[in-house]
């Protein structure tokens, strides 16, 4: 009990930990290369374990909060909300609120693009050594109370057969069984060596890319196997696919939950992707690169959201100082900033009450009062 408690607390800093630091590192290097000094770059929040001081004058600081950190660039304050003792200890030239729209829109979008091209790395690295996983036509689970467990179907069974149709391969099946959302008909499977005919009632889901409507879903879980390592160049195309494709499923699966086809209890919060990085972590080190590639791309995509605080919220801010040619009006900021805020430390909550609800946390309180 205790080694899988270390282990998910380390897997989580581990993972935590790198996602953050190329975030930053974004953040900085651009900053760097458009010519503001870095005053802090922060690993983590609170007081600092550990501090240096680069060459350069940034600091660099170690904190006791994994939970994300941050890059101070020189002169980021408005120089309305500046002292004059602030006012006085800017470097010329090397202040972030004296550079073009163009440069502080690059220091800010670095940081999510960092988090892409890490991914992008992550998946390159482990088709060139790991290989790519195939999906095989043989059933590794059954999903409960699916049309699968209905039909009795077997972990090692392959589907030959739905109706009339023969299966070319898992894609092959998955879009027939989609075609056919409720209708009652038979699989042709084999099992240990043999054939037999399975009667199945196909289940019924809805489809988000196709504006609601009912499709077919049968409730089984494919076999994955290792794949043979790739030569480089493939690899890097079948990086670029995963990451895209990481994308794409990601901002699906956010649009189902403000849609309404998935419930916002399917949000998780640090604790779960704690728990995560810990199990993921028992299955080896290839497992966890893949789970932060996943991650990564998350991580990517949700800074890109408008929301004021994040930087998709200040690009907006950018494009429209870019478009008026005078920034937006300080009340304005203010306000956003602060709605952003609040939008965030309720998401905040709202994932760590799922967390500790899935976690049977409160199911355990209720037991202990009753």
């Amino acid at each position: 009990m205790i080694h899988d408690y270390l282990r998910t607390l380390i897997s989580f800093v581990f993972v935590l930990g790198v996602l953050v630091t190329f975030h930053e590192l974004g953040h900085y290097l651009a900053a760097r290369w458009r010519g503001v000094h870095v005053e802090v770059f922060s690993l983590g929040f609170g007081p600092a374990l550990f501090k240096w001081r680069d060459k350069s004058g940034t600091e660099w600081r170690v904190c006791p909060i994994p939970l994300g950190g941050y890059v101070r660039p020189h002169g980021f304050d408005d120089p309305e909300d500046a002292t004059p003792e602030q006012k006085a200890a800017w470097i010329q030239g090397r202040t972030f609120h004296d550079k073009s729209v163009l440069s502080r829109a690059i220091v800010i979008l670095a940081g999510p693009v960092f988090n892409f091209i890490l991914a992008f790395a992550l998946f390159v690295l482990l088709f060139a050594t790991a290989g790519q996983p195939h999906v095989r036509n043989e059933v590794a689970s059954v999903m409960p109370g699916s049309a699968a467990q209905g039909a009795a179907l077997q972990k090692g069974d392959v589907i030959l057969r739905i109706g009339t149709h023969d299966v070319a391969g898992v894609e092959d099946a998955q879009a027939t069984v989609a075609q056919v959302p409720g209708q009652k008909t038979t699989l042709l499977v084999q099992r240990n060596g043999q054939q037999l005919d399975v009667p199945v009632t196909i289940g019924t889901t809805q489809d988000s890319h196709a504006g609601g409507a009912a499709r077919g879903l049968l409730g089984v879980v494919f076999a994955v196997e290792p794949g043979k390592a790739l030569p480089l160049p493939q690899a890097i195309a079948a990086g670029a696919q995963a990451t895209w494709k990481t994308a794409v499923q990601t901002l699906a699966g956010v649009w189902q939950i403000f849609s309404g086809q998935h419930t916002a209890r399917d949000l998780g919060g640090p604790l779960k992707i704690a728990q995560l990085s810990g199990q993921v972590a028992q299955y080896g080190f290839a497992s966890l690169l893949s789970f932060m590639a996943l991650l990564s791309v998350n991580l990517g995509l949700i800074n890109l959201f408008p929301v004021p605080l994040l930087d998709g919220g200040r690009l907006v801010f950018y494009a429209i100082e870019a478009i008026r040619g005078r920034p937006v009006s300080k009340r304005v900021q203010e306000v956003s900033f602060q709605t952003g805020f609040a939008l965030l430390a309720g998401l905040f909550l709202f994932s760590t009450f799922n967390d500790l609800s899935s976690f049977g946390l409160f199911r355990w309180v209720a037991s202990l009062a009753g």
